[in-house]
């Protein structure tokens, strides 16, 4: 679900005494670039310094290079929470940007606390799959493959249309996500392959790359963040103040029809235009920039899985059955993904009192941010279905940690939100978070919540 909107550019403040010795400081060799649109392909920036994507090996592998052209003070600090500042030094430093403006700051004590309690659980070098978590994908990627083998080579049916769209679901709650996000292995080489599960239930590993960690970095940020516009404007997440012209009176409906838009998930990410180019439009609309040798040279991998999936799954039907019960085959199958996917998703930032637009106000702390803007439900067995999801202040906090090691974490940052004043939305299972969702989505449909014109933000 995801779509979205304009120009940007950011970068952060670093803690205090953090300085990167020699990484901040001017050089008489630097390259002074204006501004971030003014990137090379092959350069990122970090806090206004300008490192250059060739000459070095990345130890988390080459997905790096997606991100050229870009500024990524964001991304690096929420993958690598736990490294030095030093570190950067490893990559060549080529300049530094002229205009290099704040929105979110880093350091702050409560960011401090929450990485102290936090690796006292998971220290940085265990932080990826357990035991537990690996017997778990063997399951989820085998009886993915022996369904899809069932669908294919003995016919569709509506049985195996439920269990395929679940098992395909699983791969994506589960197996892609974990390892799109870095966090099976510390070996780079199954986290790009276990990657391409977005691929193999209709999605595009290198279009979740660009659509999720632009979410991540910047949650329900209306101007960047592709999640919260993803439907716009049949249905609207995002509480838009009481003029806007997005808002119509059928939104007042719309909480009744959540479900249905949900369910057409696969449909959009199947037949989507993006996978022509592989450039994800609404993360592109915010200002970041998809256009590199890195993803250019993925779209013909991209291209050929999307041919067998859709030969796999859509068309083979139609080999055993009349047209109508093949398409009622497929439809089923598809939106029995689409809901089992796209809810846990629908229901982690949307719900009473989510914070709608972090830096409204002026600059914030990223971390307080990523803690107000999601939710976490329910416990660990709610965690192996969902790949967890249900955890998903956690998840955002850490999101390079496996989802394996969520339940343990969560009470200690429970703790430090509450030291800090810092809002915890928790509930206690599924239904109680998705009675919030649909609360929240009548509110802002009926405008209820909505700010006033060129007002402040109104829960």
């Amino acid at each position: 679900v995801s779509r979205f909107c304009p120009s940007f550019q950011i970068n952060f403040i670093m803690p205090p005494n953090s300085q990167i010795d020699g990484a901040g400081a001017s050089s008489k060799d630097d390259l002074l670039v204006e501004t971030e649109k003014d990137l090379h392909e092959d350069h990122i920036s970090i806090d206004g310094v300008v490192y250059s994507l060739k000459g070095w090996d990345h130890p988390g592998g080459e997905q790096i290079k997606l991100f050229g052209g870009n500024d990524v003070t964001v991304q690096y600090k929420m993958i690598h929470p736990f490294h030095a500042a030093s570190l950067v030094k490893k990559m060549p430093r080529v300049g530094r940007l002229k205009v290099n403006p704040v929105e979110y700051t880093f350091g702050s004590e409560f960011e401090k606390d929450l990485k102290e309690a936090v690796g006292k659980i998971v220290k940085p070098n265990q932080r990826f799959a357990t035991p537990g978590f690996i017997f778990r994908l063997f399951v989820y990627i085998s009886a993915y493959f022996g369904l899809l083998a069932s669908w294919v080579y003995f016919g569709s049916s509506w049985t195996l249309g439920l269990a395929l769209g679940m098992s395909q679901a699983f791969i994506g709650l589960n197996v892609q996500h974990d390892a799109n996000h870095g966090a099976v292995s510390a070996n780079p080489f199954w986290n790009e392959l276990l990657g391409f599960g977005a691929d193999m239930i209709g999605g595009s590993k290198y279009l979740w790359l660009q659509q999720h960690w632009t979410h991540h970095a910047f949650t329900n940020d209306i101007t960047k963040d592709p999640d919260a516009k993803s439907t716009d404007p049949f249905f609207l997440f995002h509480n838009y103040p009481a003029d806007s012209p997005l808002r119509t009176a059928f939104h007042a409906f719309q909480h009744w029809y959540m479900l249905p838009i949900l369910s057409f998930y696969w449909v959009s990410s199947v037949f989507s235009t993006e996978a022509i180019d592989v450039t994800h439009i609404s993360s592109k609309n915010g200002g970041l920039r998809f256009e590199n040798a890195y993803l250019k040279a993925a779209r013909p991998v991209t291209w050929a899985i999307r041919a067998f999936y859709i030969a796999a799954t859509t068309l083979s039907p139609f080999l055993f059955h009349d047209p109508l019960t093949a398409v009622a085959h497929v439809w089923f199958m598809a939106v029995v993904e689409s809901l089992t996917l796209a809810i846990p998703f629908a229901l982690s930032h949307n719900f009473e009192h989510s914070e709608r637009n972090p830096v409204a106000d002026g600059p914030a702390d990223w971390y307080k941010s990523q803690c107000e803007t999601s939710c976490t439900y329910g416990g660990k067995v709610a965690g192996w279905i969902t790949g967890g999801l249900n955890f998903q202040i956690e998840h955002h906090l850490f999101p390079r940690m496996s989802s394996a090691w969520y339940p343990y974490i969560q009470p200690a940052v429970m703790q430090v939100c509450k030291k800090h004043g810092v809002r915890y939305a928790y509930y206690p299972n599924l239904l109680s978070n998705f009675r919030s969702t649909t609360k929240y989505i009548a509110d802002v449909g009926s405008g209820a919540i909505a700010p006033p014109a060129g007002g402040k933000k109104k829960d």
